[in-house]
């Protein structure tokens, strides 16, 4: 397992318990009951630990290689899914995923921001960074969502949009833009998980639900911390301290009003148990599509469009 900068102490234990479980010939020693005894310690520490992970830490965790991502997701919790590619316009963007399938007994189209897990499929997904025709590809799948009367559930893991020329030649922020005018628009239920990084436009492109969901150690943030820092204080190594300004981590949004709800995740992270962290935001989603089901598509499309307004309503001041 890859341990991060801040779970050394807990490497140290994990190794213990592994020299001891290769031990051959271990004499007196009941090495059964060390190992038990190691694991109670490893599992204090790592309660300690992620109990008060700073939001650096936080963004770490979130950005942990093997932490499970989109298709991760799709493949733990849809069933019969078939894929969809391709903008209709210009070409299909591998880091946008898509397509129909079941979810616990209910018909969906699925959207996601795929990262990849090693170096060829990171390539091919483009580290989750979509250009202009993966959010006209989101855009085309929230069309048939509405089109067909289908829920609409997003799951959003990207550092932000793509930002080469190319991109950028191509109408990249018109994409967002109506991507975003989409989503506002449409008159199904549709829910949106943060599983990971949710940065800037690139994220809140497929994330304008109904019910926003984000996992406890997952971070979503109008800029990566690394950025703030560059244009802030002209340097990188101001990163830990843009992280606690940015107020990124699921428990600050939930204050906010911009989440509405944080979906708690195995001990030490997603990373140590991705099925039981997919599991329970498989069941925090179906919750969701229970309470907006019985919603009429008008309802559900005020309801969403007066929910961003608000965020951008400035509190009075006395």
């Amino acid at each position: 397992m890859h341990f991060l900068d801040f779970e050394k102490p807990i490497a140290e234990l994990e190794g213990k318990i592994e020299e001891l479980r290769h031990l051959t010939d271990a004499g007196d020693i009941n090495i059964a009951e060390e190992v038990a005894k190691l694991n109670g310690k490893v599992e204090k520490l790592l309660r300690t630990t992620y109990a008060k992970l700073t939001p650096w830490q936080k963004t770490q965790v979130a950005r942990h290689p093997e932490r499970p991502h989109c298709l991760d997701y799709v493949q733990g919790l849809i069933q019969d899914f078939v894929p969809l590619a391709g903008d209709r316009a210009f070409a299909d963007d591998k880091a946008v995923v898509g397509g129909m399938g079941r979810f616990r007994g209910h018909s969906v189209v699925v959207i996601g921001l795929e990262k990849g897990h090693d170096t060829e499929s990171r390539i091919k997904h483009n580290f989750g960074m979509a250009k202009p025709e993966g959010y006209r590809k989101a855009k085309r799948l929230m069309h048939l969502a509405d089109q067909f009367k289908l829920p609409l559930l997003s799951f959003v893991d990207t550092s932000g949009a793509y930002p080469g020329v190319d991109a950028e030649a191509r109408g990249q922020a018109e994409a967002i833009a109506r991507c975003i005018e989409t989503g506002l628009d449409l008159r199904v239920p549709y829910i949106a998980s943060v599983i990971g990084e949710g940065g800037s436009g690139g994220a809140i492109a497929i994330a304008t639900g109904n019910a926003i969901l984000m996992q406890e150690h997952a971070i979503y943030s109008v800029i990566s911390p690394e950025g703030c820092a560059s244009i802030l204080w002209r340097s990188g190594d101001q990163a830990k301290d843009a992280a606690e300004a940015l107020k990124l981590t699921a428990q600050d949004l939930l204050k906010f009003g911009v989440i509405d709800q944080v979906v708690a995740e195995p001990l030490g992270g997603a990373h140590r148990a991705p099925a039981a962290a997919i599991r329970n935001l498989g069941d925090a989603i179906e919750a969701s599509l229970k309470d907006l089901s019985g919603f009429e598509g008008g309802v559900l499309r005020s309801r969403r469009r007066e929910k961003f307004l608000d965020m951008g309503r400035a509190l009075p001041t006395h």
